[in-house]
């Protein structure tokens, strides 16, 4: 049998670890962490996510424990709405509840490994570097320079047990700054970036969450509330790194999916449903060519894609967290929305 070593148990490489043939390759899964994590964040899942999981065989699972995202708004500080958008059918998953449903997923017959991999397995396998954005793999196969990129953003992640209301669903951006709140599986899930000099490392929670209880006090009563009642029990915080944008996913017997490959911003909420799309897409051409073949394909196919995601995903957050620029975007916003109303109001005179 062939040899396949997944360096990294999260999202990408449980995925490519539940669809890989049993039948052909021999699997091993190499985590640094013993158990799923215990906080989490929620995740859409657009239509091209909602396929893989298809393949996987857990959408179903995934839709009955997570809520319909349904509309949501794009609102300034005080809470006034810019731009609605139809979620349509995407739904908000927890990160616990995929990792779970991905967990279950993956055969009995591959191999798990606990424990943090510092270099490339030693093995004469196909090695699949799924381990993140600080991604040992990716450095030891193409170098240095491959490092990571800090961001000057923070992340500032929570849950609350208590649902979210439709009016108040959506985005608040504010001077630097941005604020969101949804739905999720038994209450709602709350998100808040800045530019912030703290850490990268060994950030305080309790710290974070009291500077961001002033940085948005002039925001709308909806933002206040969540932050009053969150707790830094159920908060993740973090700085935000991004992974270089590389010539191509494969080196030799080397190969990037997920954060790994293509870590970007998180502004347009793919992250996790391409490290999805890359794991099966990756999985289905393994399994059916030569692997020569198979990580042509995969590079061709998944590179290019992820890329354009991740230059959009810079764009709308240097937007999104406008400093100096704040007031002309606010000012095109509000003559967006002015306009679009006339044109409604327009439309309904002549129906």
């Amino acid at each position: 049998m062939e040899t396949i070593s997944i360096v990294g148990g999260g999202i990408a490489g449980l995925a490519l670890a539940a669809c890989l043939d049993p039948a052909r390759f021999q699997v091993t899964v190499y985590e640094k962490r013993p158990e799923l994590p215990t906080v989490g964040t929620a995740l859409g899942m657009w239509p091209n996510a909602q396929r893989a999981l298809d393949r996987i065989g857990v959408l179903g699972a995934a839709r009955a424990v997570s809520p319909v995202i349904g509309s949501g708004s794009v609102r300034n500080a005080a809470g006034e709405p810019w731009v609605t958008v139809d979620g349509g059918e995407m739904f908000g998953i927890s990160r616990i509840d995929l990792l779970r449903l991905l967990d279950s997923a993956v055969p009995g017959t591959v191999r798990r490994l606990t424990g943090q991999v510092q270099a490339l397995p030693a093995d004469d396998g196909l090695v699949v570097g799924a381990d993140g954005v600080h991604s040992v793999i990716r450095r030891a196969a193409w170098g240095a320079r491959s490092a990571a990129t800090l961001t000057p953003y923070l992340a500032l992640r929570g849950t609350l047990p208590f649902p979210v209301t439709p009016d108040v669903v959506g985005e608040y951006w504010g001077r630097g700054d941005l604020f969101g709140m949804a739905a999720s599986n038994g209450g709602m899930f709350w998100y808040a970036s800045y530019r912030s000099g703290r850490g990268p490392y060994g950030i305080d929670s309790t710290a974070v969450l009291e500077e961001a209880r002033e940085r948005f006090a002039g925001h709308a009563q909806a933002v206040r509330e969540v932050l009053a009642a969150a707790t830094p029990e159920a908060c993740l915080v973090q700085r935000i790194w991004t992974a270089p944008g590389l010539h191509s996913f494969v080196r030799g017997r080397t190969v990037l999916i997920g954060d790994a490959a293509h870590a970007m911003l998180p502004t347009l909420g793919r992250g996790a449903c391409e490290s999805l799309v890359d794991a099966v897409t990756l999985a289905d051409l393994l399994n059916t060519l030569p692997e020569d073949q198979a990580l042509r394909a995969y590079n061709r196919q998944r590179r290019l894609r992820t890329r354009a995601l991740s230059l959009a995903s810079s764009a709308l957050g240097r937007v999104a967290l406008a400093e100096g620029a704040q007031p002309l975007r606010d000012r095109l916003l509000n003559l967006a929305r002015r306009r679009k109303d006339r044109a409604a109001v327009g439309r309904g005179s002549t129906a």
